[in-house]
């Protein structure tokens, strides 16, 4: 690993190299870096976002088996960051793909976190005390995170991020880059003390710019966009004024160096501040009798009070800073004495002098220019004023001296501006001289003052326009000829600008500039002469408070660096204009969904009351006007910056400092599993959504449902809060769509909705739930049944395409028009609509897929083959998941164990080379212990906690015998609650563990290796399954759900008293595989096992391979599927691992995993061979129809007959005659209620392939649903356009078929209520996929089960689709259900990379929890040999039952049925099980609980009290 925890590149060039990165961390790319390292390879897996579980950790529940997506993720998120050799790279992109197959080079980017995972406790103290709210990413937007949050409960890595989305404009606009948003954060937080400091962080003069600032930041505010930008600086003046002061001492040790400072104006003060934190001393020279320089003397006190300008100094002095007012260097204090005595110099005298008009009679009396006014006027040097005032100029200075002359009695004054382009004052200036009476005449001048006895009595003035461009590019204002007036007045005050007075900067012999300003470098301020530093006016010329301070804090930043012996530039940086953090699509994104509010304007003194007096105009928001005013603030950069959460992390764990770095990784292939992002439905205008309120897409419902949601499971519509009762879906927004360049399936969308549906009505169940469709495809496996499940809970489908909705002003409910089954328009209305978006491919692999050498689709998805579907276009790099095309969870899973299988066959010889072995801590010896019992108890998010009491569950766990702690989790599953259980069992002495949470099924194998890890045996655990058992069940009951979990916990703890360490056999693997079957799927699995190494018998019933796919002859995209089966064929059959063997059955299969013994039949002639594994890839065959006249007709077919009649060119048809397609033949009915997956879009080949031939044949499809998911949808569409008839017809109204003589086909049309009748040459009929015959042999056989179907049944439907219960044996191929070649190709490959993971491995572990035979009680009576399901016990040498404990599965019959009691159940003696029984029944003061309720209900007889 390298310094930055990222490993170093390595490897030879010769040899491959044992490793594989996987692109994208959602469910596809864990269950490939897990089925990787599990076959021996190290993986690194990069993601992009900060934690990995991709879409499916955003999921409520999961179709069609209701499980909870959290629940049955989080193992999986687990085990993967707890994997050795899967090394995890969050906030990373993968840049280049260099190199070849086998030796790639990859160069990674991983963006900074600012959080060190390895550090981060995950206690949340940072997000307390955050003062950003932004809209939750992870919750669509329904729900709020804070700039540092984890990204879900269950994060992987459980480590907090900071989001920062650049730097807001406002901070970059900034001239001394302050950190605005922050501030502005923490008052909308009502944090006032904690802005105030932020504000104090970054300006030396927090409260004089609470004034006086001009506020550059406010003119680059992204809420200017929207309405009007915030109230930067009457905001931070609301801080600085309520908490004027800082309780925070920050003086460094002295430096021994001291520097003079020649000038107290903003520069001079911004300087001292820096300087003296960083231990310099300070001496501050002043000429002018006060400090503050202009600030004191150039800015009247109706805008900057003078107790004001004190508090800054004051606050700058108590650091150690030496102030000298009246005290003018080289007049009062010779230069000479100033170098001598100071290290450094500093000269920040500011530009105090007034430029001429330049004009006759200037000279008079009565002309007074405007900086010399002001410093009278503050000085009280007399500053007399005439009764009729003429101001000329344009800036803030002649805009105050007009507004003090107002004051001071001046009954009229005019300020002259020769355009408005001169007129830069402050805009709230030049409102306030407006209020106050004060004329503004724009477009003329003065050109000779007037004066009668020396004394002016008007100026001759001449009316101005806009002539040439300057070179600066501005009109220049010229005079226009015979405009010439006369405007009477007795005072003029020149204000057009000033000018720096070079006389200092000579006497130090400074360079001087052209424009009269001294020459200092851009950056350090440094000027010609070494040890001296200037900064503001007096290099700038006029300027700006803020441009000054920036000006000052720099050079003090380069006078440090100067005095510590630095090069003078270190760590500076001029300040630089960053990009706006939100794009212009953001922009719009935000026009559409933030309400415009006005922006809160400070109250002022009213016009009447300012004159004669220079009482502050502007008023101090209240608390309530800032706190207002600050939450229009849109967060756009995110993060703020407050550094907040840096003091409140106690771990030391945050760094704002960090950035990017790119480092190389050496993997020997590469696979792309970056999952996908949902359709933005503002591209869909019509539906409404970023305007209509209560138009939510499926993925904001999803989190709404969620129990880990923004509302905890509750539903409701966002534009009042309430619960909905009418409720719409809409689907296939932006899928099935050629408007928005998606006209493919997105796939999930149909049974996303209905599941969503099914929950909402379970939510509320008085819900009326409507889903608008297209068409329902519901073509996975179980999928139809779920179906219609739905539609006997209620919800109703209306089968019509939603064209507008429209939102009710007055309730915000949603109207919406569509097309009725009478062809009518309705329209209906609901209180929230659903939007179910398709998926996207993602934007990022889009842009990157070109950089790879990787093709993709028209759709943005990877280019495969559909014979070769996990191969991309460059070799050695694979795809899986939603990346290669649009599907669901289990094909996910299945494509991305796949992809991992084709990484292993490529890589076999380095298999092992680049892994690392994982130790555990030496087991703890508990044998003389007494039980030290922890419980733990989860809320599940609110699966749990919403329904059980957990705080009353915990309080009675503590009061149980032997319990020495007992707490509640929010997550128990989640990673860092696993390692404070590690280090509460080592701190506490605990040796039993009682887990309360979900169920055991899934969750037992995380906790019991936390308790290797914690050094205890893995079965010292216990769980008591309360959501299962008592949320779940008993929702609408919480006292007993909680009463029922307090019971469970207390039976686990009695249980758990009793649990005894365990010792796990290891025994040997045979790395021979057996598959079973000779079709595609099992030859695919045989050639991938076998590429990786391992021998293959490949058992074969007939007298050839290939299975049903010799009757296919073409995939959908046109290739030759019977050339791929001969190639394939021959790959086998002439591969050394692989031995093939025809005609033959498995007769029987005994022994366990990596021990199997298989009895093969052949030709009568039996044999036996030993394997590890077994496949099921028995297939499954066309059925015969017994309808619609099939076989009485020899122009009735099958579309698989159909297929076979195209290829070998034996279809004779009219070229002007009918065909008619019949789909869903005696499928989706009771008998079958399944949908066969292939018929509509091999109806819809064989229909491209007819019209090909026959340009005017007549087509027609009679469907029920047309199911073409995913890219087959653009062949439906085709289709279509190409002149093919598809006819819907209703599934209780199926058409009408007459075979005798001609044929004749009657439906009716549901749309038109009308019947047709057609007359075919050709009826294709599309029979269902059914399992073979002999599926129930095989299923006694191999002890695999069957669902009602009749397809073998896998181990887990989404994250187990290719295993089976019986551990060692995998199904692949139409045997576990029907599905394409393309599909069967990919599970196919998906069982190889499972396998692998037992075959790749000399020995593995057996299970401590098996049946032991007590020979002394035996009386080899054979009940458990024949009541087991595994076969494992036998009848030994000594004619007493003994049990082979590789096999046994711990079921426990055996122990349950022995009439001896000869049989134990380790892990559940009865001693354990007693335990349990006995710890319900007692209640604390040691009696019989006669008062269980609920044990009536269950049938129970109540138990008899002992001494009964």
């Amino acid at each position: 690993m390298n310094p930055n925890g990222c490993p170093s590149a390595s490897g030879g060039s010769n040899d491959l190299c044992g490793a594989v990165l996987v692109c994208g961390g959602g469910i596809a790319g864990i269950q490939a870096s897990l089925d990787l390292s599990a076959a021996g390879f190290r993986v690194y897996l990069v993601e992009e976002s900060p934690a990995v579980g991709g879409g499916m950790s955003r999921l409520d529940k999961t179709f069609p088996t209701g499980d909870c997506a959290t629940c049955i993720i989080s193992p999986k998120l687990v085990e993967c960051m707890r994997d050795i050799n899967i090394d995890v790279f969050t906030l990373s992109d993968v840049l280049r793909i260099e190199g070849e197959a086998g030796h790639f080079r990859v160069t990674v980017r991983r963006r900074p976190r600012y959080v060190d995972i390895h550090k981060c406790t995950a206690c949340g103290d940072c997000a307390a005390v955050c003062p950003v709210n932004l809209p939750s990413t992870f919750d669509a937007g329904i729900g709020t995170r804070k700039a540092i949050d984890r990204v879900y409960a269950q994060a992987a890595p459980n480590a907090y991020v900071i989001r920062k989305n650049g730097r807001g404009m406002c901070s970059t606009g900034c001239p001394i880059d302050s950190s605005v948003q922050a501030y502005v954060a923490l008052i909308a937080a009502g944090r006032i003390k904690e802005a105030a400091d932020v504000i104090r962080r970054d300006n030396p003069l927090p409260s004089i710019c609470g004034r006086v600032c001009f506020h550059p930041c406010e003119s680059l505010c992204s809420r200017r966009e929207i309405d009007e930008p915030i109230n930067i600086r009457g905001l931070k003046r609301f801080a600085m004024d309520l908490f004027p002061e800082s309780d925070k001492p920050n003086r460094t040790e002295p430096s021994g160096k001291s520097v003079a400072i020649i000038g107290s104006g903003p520069a001079g003060l911004a300087a001292a501040h820096s300087l003296a934190l960083a231990g310099h001393h300070c001496i501050v020279y002043e000429a002018l009798p006060v400090l503050g320089g202009m600030l004191a003397v150039g800015i009247p006190q109706y805008r900057l009070p003078r107790h004001i300008l004190e508090r800054d100094i004051s606050a700058i002095r108590k650091l150690g800073v030496t102030f000298l007012p009246g005290s003018s260097v080289g007049k009062d204090i010779p230069r000479e004495q100033i170098e001598k005595e100071f290290d450094v110099v500093f000269i920040a005298t500011g530009a105090h002098e007034s430029r001429k008009l330049g004009i006759p009679g200037e000279q008079c009396a009565g002309v007074v220019y405007g900086v010399e006014f002001l410093r009278r006027f503050s000085l009280n040097e007399g500053a007399e004023v005439g009764k009729r005032v003429m101001v000329v100029g344009g800036g803030n200075t002649a805009f105050d001296a007009a507004r003090v002359a107002r004051r001071l009695g001046a009954e009229t004054v005019t300020i002259l501006i020769r355009c408005r382009d001169e007129m830069i004052a402050a805009p709230e200036e030049i409102a306030g001289a407006l209020a106050e009476n004060i004329e503004i005449m724009a477009g003329a001048t003065a050109i000779r003052v007037v004066s009668e006895n020396g004394r002016m009595t008007g100026a001759q003035c001449i009316r101005m326009k806009l002539g040439e461009r300057d070179a600066s590019g501005r009109w220049e204002p010229a005079p226009i000829e015979g405009t010439e007036f006369f405007f009477e007045a007795d005072m003029l005050i020149p204000a057009i600008s000033q000018y720096a007075d070079t006389r200092l900067a000579e006497l130090f012999e400074l360079e001087i500039s052209e424009l009269g300003t001294v020459v200092t470098d851009n950056i350090t301020m440094a000027t010609s002469k070494e040890g001296i530093f200037a900064a503001g006016d007096v290099v700038t010329g006029p300027s700006n408070v803020i441009e000054a301070i920036a000006q000052g804090t720099r050079a003090a930043r380069a006078i440090d660096n100067y005095l510590s012996g630095r090069p003078l530039s270190d760590g500076l940086r001029l300040p630089e204009r960053e990009a706006n953090p939100l794009s212009k699509k953001d922009v719009a994104r935000l026009k559409r969904t933030i309400s415009r509010v006005p922006r809160v304007n400070t109250e002022e003194l009213a016009p009447a009351d300012r004159i004669g007096n220079f009482r502050e105009v502007e008023c101090t928001y209240t608390a309530d006007e800032a706190q207002r005013e600050a939450r229009r603030c849109l967060n756009c950069a995110g993060c703020s910056e407050c550094m907040l959460c840096v003091q409140a992390c106690q771990a030391g764990a945050i760094n704002h400092s960090e950035s990017s770095h790119t480092f190389q990784l050496q993997a020997g292939a590469v696979l792309l599993t970056p999952g996908f992002e949902p359709f933005d439905a503002t591209r869909r205008a019509e539906f409404g959504f970023g305007v209509a309120k209560n138009v939510v897409t499926n993925v904001q419902f999803e989190r709404m449902l969620s129990a880990s949601g923004p509302t905890g499971g509750r539903i409701f519509r966002p534009s009042d809060g309430n619960t909905p009762r009418r409720l719409a879906f809409i689907q296939c927004v932006g899928s099935r769509d050629t408007s928005c360049g998606n006209d493919y399936c997105s796939s999930v969308c149909c049974m996303a909705a209905t599941k969503e549906a099914i929950l909402a009505k379970e939510h509320e169940p008085a819900l009326e739930v409507t889903v608008f469709f297209l068409d329902l495809r519901a073509f996975g496996k179980e999928c139809d049944r779920y179906y219609e499940r739905a539609r006997n809970r209620g919800i109703r489908y209306i089968r019509s395409l939603v064209s507008r909705t429209y939102e009710m002003p007055d309730t915000k409910n949603i109207l919406l028009t569509y097309i009725g089954s009478d062809l009518k328009q309705v329209e209906e209305e609901f209180d929230l609509v659903v939007l179910s978006v398709g998926l996207e491919a993602s934007s990022s692999i889009r842009r990157q897929a070109e950089e790879w050498g990787v093709d993709l689709n028209e759709w943005g998805f990877a280019r495969t083959r559909e014979l070769a579907p996990l191969d991309s276009s460059r070799d050695g790099i694979y795809v899986g998941g939603v990346f290669q095309e649009p599907k669901d969870i289990p094909d996910t899973v299945v494509q991305a164990s796949a992809a991992a299988a084709r990484a292993m066959s490529l890589l076999a010889p380095a298999r092992g080379s680049e892994t690392r072995r994982k130790s555990y801590p030496p087991e703890r010896d508990i044998t003389d212990e007494p039980p030290r019992v922890g419980v733990f108890v989860c809320h599940c998010g609110s699966n749990i906690a919403s329904v059980v009491d957990i705080e009353a569950v915990v309080g009675e766990a503590r009061r149980l015998p032997h319990v020495v702690y007992a707490d509640h989790n929010i997550y128990t599953c989640a990673d860092d609650t696993q390692d404070k259980m590690k280090q509460i069992i080592r701190e506490r002495g605990i040796n039993r563990v009682v887990v309360a949470s979900c169920t055991p099924r899934t969750h037992e194998p995380i906790f019991r290796d936390t308790l290797r890890d914690a050094g205890l045996n893995p079965y010292l655990l216990e769980m008591a399954n309360i959501r299962d058992q008592c949320s779940w069940v008993h929702s609408g009951r919480p006292e007993k759900a909680t009463e029922k979990a307090v019971d469970l916990v207390r039976m686990m703890v009695g249980r758990a008293t009793q649990l005894l360490p365990l010792q796990e056999e290891r025994v040997p693997v045979n790395n021979t595989a057996l598959v079973v079957g000779g079709g595609i799927a099992g030859m695919t699995v045989a050639l991938s096992l076998a590429e990786q190494g391992f021998p293959v018998h490949l058992i074969e019933k007939s007298e050839h391979l290939g299975g049903t796919a010799l009757r296919v002859h073409r995939t959908l995209d046109g290739e030759n599927v019977q050339t791929f089966l001969l190639q394939t064929i021959e790959r086998v059959t002439t591969n050394p691992r692989i031995t093939v063997h025809l005609n033959t059955r498995v007769s029987h299969v005994g022994g366990h995993v990596g021990e199997f013994r298989s009895i093969l039949a052949i030709e009568g002639a039996e044999g036996e061979i030993e394997h590890g594994v077994i496949v099921v890839a028995t297939g499954a065959v066309e059925m015969k129809p017994h309808t619609f006249g099939y076989g009485r007709h020899n122009r009735i077919v099958t579309q698989l007959e159909l297929t076979e009649n195209l290829a070998n060119d034996s279809l004779i048809l009219r070229a002007d005659g009918t065909v008619v397609m019949i789909q869903c033949v005696e499928q989706r009915n009771a008998e079958r209620p399944y949908c066969s997956r292939v018929c509509c879009t091999t109806a819809v080949k064989n229909a491209l392939a007819l019209r090909e031939r026959y340009a005017n044949l007549r087509i027609v499809v009679l469907y029920r649903d047309m199911r073409t998911y995913g890219f087959r949808e653009a062949a439906y569409r085709e289709a279509r356009e190409k002149g093919i008839l598809f006819i819907r017809y209703e599934p209780d109204n199926p058409p009408d078929v007459s075979a005798s003589g001609d044929i004749r086909v009657r439906v009716q049309e549901p749309s038109l209520g009308s019947y047709l009748e057609l007359r075919p040459d050709l009826l294709v009929l599309a029979a269902p996929m059914e399992p073979r015959a002999d599926r129930q042999v095989i299923a006694n056989l191999l002890r695999v089960p069957l669902n009602a179907d009749g397809f073998f049944l896998e181990a887990h439907i989404k994250l187990r689709p290719v295993d089976v219960a019986s551990e060692g044996v995998f199904l692949c191929g139409t045997a576990q259900a029907p599905k394409f070649i393309s599909e069967t190709i990919s599970q196919a490959n998906a069982v190889a990379a499972r396998a692998a993971s037992i075959l790749s491995h000399k020995e593995m572990a057996v299970s401590g929890q098996v049946a032991w035979v007590d020979p002394d009680k035996c009386i080899s009576c054979m009940t458990c040999v024949h009541v087991c399901p595994y076969m494992a016990p036998q009848i030994n040498s000594f004619n007493k039952a003994e049990i082979r404990t590789a096999v046994c599965m711990g079921c426990g019959s055996c122990a349950a049925e022995c009439p001896a009691r000869a049989v134990q159940l380790r892990h559940y003696l009865d001693s354990q099980i007693l335990g349990a029984v006995e710890s319900l029944l007692r209640v604390a003061s040691g009696e019989w609980d006669s008062s269980i309720d609920y044990l009536e209900e269950i049938g129970a007889a109540e138990p008899l009290r002992r001494n009964e």
